[in-house]
């Protein structure tokens, strides 16, 4: 990503991953140590130590994650946090890392209540607010901004690329000024925070900066009219002017094509089940019980209780696939699926049926990474080949892709604002409280298999 970010006039900057794998309770593609991280951080353009998500490793001064922490500390780079529901004793403890009174894990951008944030404000943490296409907490944490200007920014953490190109950091700006936060303190934390705390090489308006700056419609809407980045025009009403540069793709996807009988759940006499609630504009689910919907001895998604299968199909070795079931993602037909699935990238399908999850799955496996959606009428894939996270073809063309199959999945039923965003969260094991992994169902708060 380095190597083919040079090849265009843009400025980008990267993190070292903290957290791979992001929990030992899933099959990851690799695994990252300290050594590794060390290296890693000794790159220009690497300039912070990324998100550390393994909040419970810190909190219980875990050997492995206390090394990573300190050779960020040693690189004179900080480190990212994510630290979602974290309050009071727990917050500090995470945010000081063993270093009594220090801030040594100085940002977040998990916090969902204005309660969260002020704990971890008031720690000397700095707050991102988030506002993505699945996640979104601008509205209940904006009017901190007025009151820590100087431990406030703007970010995203996933937005599909059909929103990226309506807008992204500017929008949130038009939002605050329109909610009378103060517009000095919004350029602040648009512009100015970020610069400084990651210590990018982007430049500020000072005498001697490169000249990189956004020319806008006003201080009201936003709109962007133009962008220079060192001195160079590239983006004009909204249309980049950056030649699209084609790259290999790099992948490691190994998953073997399945039957829909893979994906059978017997009934063993259970009366209840637990079930992954999700949540529509927020990455933490509930954990319910219900009484299962069971034919011909097993048990089904039942549509009519919205109350699916989901299954999480490991992608790097033959193996048979997790199954569990979810509630409010709304299929009434059909099943969406994607290899976009935090943080190993499993393939996460849910369905309301078994051929029909198991033809999305390998909808998904035949282009080694994407996301796919199967109805009644026929399918759609968007196929991800670079990592089966990412596509190499043009952003714009990619933005008009993935608008034809969100509206495929919301005409199939689902009422999400982002269905596959939300679908990507699902196995994240990091996030409370229930969640599915390719080796099963995992409870978060108790940090164990159910």
């Amino acid at each position: 990503m380095i190597e083919n970010g040079r090849s265009v006039p843009f400025k980008f900057n990267f993190g070292a991953p903290s957290c791979v794998p992001a929990t030992s309770f899933e099959t990851a593609g690799a695994t990252l140590d300290a050594n590794d991280i060390r290296a890693l951080l000794q790159k220009e353009e690497i300039r912070y130590l990324s998100e550390m998500m393994n909040f419970p490793g810190v909190l219980h001064n875990d050997p492995v994650v206390m090394e990573k922490i300190a050779a960020a500390r040693q690189a004179g780079k900080p480190i990212d946090g994510h630290a979602p529901g974290l309050r009071g004793d727990q917050a500090r403890q995470y945010i000081e890392a063993g270093q009594s009174g220090q801030v040594v894990i100085s940002t977040d951008h998990e916090c969902f209540t204005r309660e969260e944030a002020l704990d971890k404000l008031k720690c000397g943490m700095k707050i991102i607010i988030r506002e993505g296409s699945a996640a979104r907490n601008f509205e209940a944490l904006i009017d901190l901004l007025n009151d820590y200007p100087n431990q406030i920014m703007f970010g995203s953490d996933d937005k599909h690329p059909d929103s990226l190109v309506a807008g992204h950091i500017n929008q949130l700006c038009a939002r605050a000024v329109a909610k009378g936060i103060n517009v000095f303190h919004v350029l602040q934390a648009a512009c100015i925070n970020p610069v400084l705390h990651y210590k990018t090489d982007v430049g500020l308006l000072r005498v001697g900066d490169a000249a990189d700056l956004v020319v806008t419609s006003d201080l009201r809407q936003f709109q962007v009219l133009q962008t220079y980045i060192n001195g160079q025009l590239v983006a004009e009403n909204g249309i980049s002017k950056i030649d699209f540069q084609p790259s290999a793709p790099i992948n490691n996807f190994h998953g073997s094509l399945k039957t829909a009988a893979d994906f059978v759940l017997p009934f063993k006499g259970q009366p209840e089940i637990p079930v992954i609630e999700a949540m529509d504009g927020q990455l933490i689910t509930h954990k319910i019980f219900v009484q299962p919907a069971v034919r011909d001895g097993q048990i089904v998604s039942d549509a009519e209780r919205d109350i699916l299968k989901i299954v999480v199909v490991n992608r790097y070795q033959p193996a048979p696939p997790a199954v569990a079931f979810i509630r409010h993602i709304g299929l009434r037909q059909g099943a969406i699926a994607s290899s976009v699935a935090h943080d190993s990238h499993n393939i996460v399908a849910v369905g309301v049926d078994d051929d029909s999850i198991c033809r999305a799955v390998n909808l998904v496996i035949e282009q080694a990474g994407g996301i796919s959606c199967v109805g009644p009428q026929g399918s759609q894939v968007l196929p991800l080949p670079v990592a089966g996270l990412m596509s190499a073809h043009d952003g714009y063309q990619v933005a008009e892709a993935y608008t034809a199959i969100d509206a495929m999945a919301k005409q199939l039923g689902s009422p999400l604002s982002a269905p596959f965003m939300t679908l990507s969260f699902m196995a994240l094991l990091v996030i409370p409280h229930l969640k599915l992994s390719d080796r099963g169902l995992f409870d978060v708060d108790r940090f164990t298999f159910v």
